[in-house]
């Protein structure tokens, strides 16, 4: 599924300075998510996900990818490591 959504949103979202780094189908309590992780070589703020999240849902929308009803999730890849407080 990474590399279908990978074609479909990679070209659209290069100018925000983002890709897309996993993309797969979830399901959980009958509901299916279709998740797509972006990434960044800088920081990746909310609003940059919602800015991306306008230029992807349509695309989604179109491609058709997941049969029947779902949920798009999209998200940040995590960046960095938690240090333990001493």
């Amino acid at each position: 599924m990474t590399e279908k959504v990978k074609k479909l949103v990679d070209c659209a979202i290069d100018d925000l300075g983002l890709f897309v780094s996993e993309a797969y189908i979830s399901e959980e309590e009958n509901i299916t998510s279709l998740n797509i992780i972006l990434d960044s070589e800088a920081i990746i703020d909310l609003d940059l996900i919602t800015e991306a999240s306008r230029i992807i849902n349509p695309i989604m929308d179109e491609a058709d990818l997941v049969e029947g009803e779902y949920v798009l999730d999209i998200s940040s890849k995590e960046k960095g490591e938690v240090k333990d407080e001493q």
